[in-house]
């Protein structure tokens, strides 16, 4: 037993490499982990704690949005490009998942196929697996689609309700429901919010049947 637990210096040294190439490992790989989980902290949280989040740290005083301003003349906040990375963050996460979903459910069979013919983990990717997953794709880029639609809480905190500026359908339909003589335009506006939706969910369902069609195994 006692020469079971008697380390040759080779063994010895063995062990310390590994423990310290898992701690290494680890600590290096702990921030991108972090910032993977941080994808999907805005369906959770209110939008508008992600708007105030986005100011914080986009605007003009803020330390990434004064950066990109001193630096390039970039400026998100109280713009319409503001009002598109706040639609942009809240529906990342929604696409983000529907793309995770359909790769997961590829065939792995037909990719280790691929593979045995020799070919490239890249391009199984864009030949095997992207092909095969592109409904779930298109179901990701839609739902991102139908989520900046909707936005309101997190583009009226980090970019305001300017007209012609950052006002869009959501900000406009709250405004007009605050002012007498409104609800006319909030209802016509509402009617055209659902066309949109009803739009893009119709061209989503198309696509998809289309694609399984022409792909196989999709």
């Amino acid at each position: 037993m006692a020469e079971l637990l008697h380390l040759s210096p080779e063994e010895a040294t063995a062990v310390r490499l590994s423990l310290r190439v898992a701690f290494w490992a680890m600590t290096t790989s702990l921030v991108p982990g972090i910032a993977v989980g941080l994808v999907h902290l805005p369906l959770v949280m209110p939008p508008v704690v992600t708007g105030y989040l986005l100011l914080l740290l986009l605007g003009r005083r803020g330390p990434l949005g004064q950066f990109l301003d001193e630096h390039f003349g970039i400026v998100f906040a109280f713009r319409w490009t503001g009002a598109a990375l706040a639609c942009a963050v809240m529906g990342f996460p929604l696409m983000v998942r529907a793309i995770r979903l359909s790769i997961e459910a590829v065939d792995r069979r037909l990719e280790d196929a691929a593979a045995t013919l020799g070919a490239a983990p890249v391009w199984v990717f864009l030949v095997i697996t992207l092909p095969l997953a592109l409904p779930g794709v298109i179901a990701g880029m839609i739902l991102s689609f139908a989520r900046s639609m909707g936005e309101f809480g997190a583009t009226i905190t980090f970019v305001s309700n300017i007209p012609g500026e950052t006002q869009t359908l959501p900000s406009l339909i709250y405004t007009l429901t605050q002012v007498p003589g409104g609800d006319a335009g909030a209802l016509r506006l509402t009617l055209i919010s659902i066309a949109i939706s009803m739009l893009a969910l119709l061209v989503a369902e198309f696509l998809a049947r289309r694609l399984a069609r022409i792909l196989p195994g999709t």
